[in-house]
């Protein structure tokens, strides 16, 4: 049986604009950085959210990307992202990689 680990749904507890870097460094720090040292997943809902910041899923997932690279990868999952959310998160996945590397 596979552990799920956590789910943050992030328009519950932030809104439909999404800029909250103390709120991305919270669950950073809590949840994804302990879930990814045991190896569970961290599934970050994007449902109903219409737009984020840059700043907040570089504060939310680089460090993680940049430390644990493709495994982290494989353990954040990205449900429910809109265009200009998803278009967001590759640009920081794609620059957090290639600094890790």
């Amino acid at each position: 049986m596979k552990t799920l680990g956590y789910l943050i749904n992030i328009k519950k507890e932030i809104g439909v604009f999404v800029e909250n870097k103390d709120m991305a460094r919270i669950w950073r720090q809590t949840k994804i950085f302990p879930a990814l040292k045991v190896g569970l997943d961290v599934t970050l809902n994007f449902e109903g959210v219409e737009f984020v910041t840059q700043s907040f899923v570089h504060a939310l997932i680089s460090a993680a990307l940049r430390e644990y690279g493709e495994v982290a990868l494989k353990k954040l999952i990205f449900k429910s992202c809109n265009k200009p959310v998803k278009q967001i998160v590759l640009t920081v996945i794609e620059y957090s990689l290639d600094k890790a590397a």
